[in-house]
């Protein structure tokens, strides 16, 4: 099974392709509304609007297992980020960690293990580079600001493997 295979929803309820990405870039991250990091929002509305039509699609998954910052239920949660003018999918929250973790959160983590090689996500705004081919090619910490992979992202859309 590969990333585009999963099956997700907007946070309307409607099924969104993944399938439909292949041969994009993808940059999936967990989000939250009410998040010390959340503010990167803005950032990665930023990227996707400088690099979209070379391929990037960022994909937010609103998650509220960190410190219950994403309270909010579907389109309440687009509402809550209205300020940031988010053109980028927002879909539907899920849990990235635990037994009940989405399977395309599973699978990231087991593609791209973080720090000490635990695949546990530490908490909201986790990045994750997919290339064109569907394989994670890097995973980002919540500290690390949107614009900071910007070399990263530009190498997988120029389909190089990004130096770690």
């Amino acid at each position: 099974m590969t990333l585009f295979d999963h099956s997700c929803e907007t946070l309307d309820g409607t099924p969104f392709n993944l399938h439909a990405l292949k041969g994009q870039v993808l940059l999936v991250v967990n989000v939250a509304s009410r998040c010390g990091f959340t503010p990167q929002l803005k950032e990665l509305e930023a990227l996707y609007q400088h690099y979209r039509d070379q391929g990037l699609v960022v994909l937010a998954f609103p998650c509220n297992q960190f410190g219950h910052q994403a309270p909010e239920e579907g389109e309440a949660f687009a509402e809550a980020c209205s300020m940031y003018r988010l053109s980028f999918p927002l879909l539907q929250k899920v849990k990235v960690n635990g037994s009940d973790a989405h399977p395309l959160f599973k699978q990231l983590k087991k593609d791209a293990p973080g720090l000490l090689r635990s695949s546990a996500i530490k908490w909201n705004f986790t990045k994750f580079l997919v290339n064109r081919d569907g394989q994670v090619i890097e995973r980002f910490g919540p500290r690390t600001r949107p614009m900071a992979i910007r070399r990263a992202i530009e190498q997988a859309l120029d389909g190089e493997v990004p130096a770690s």
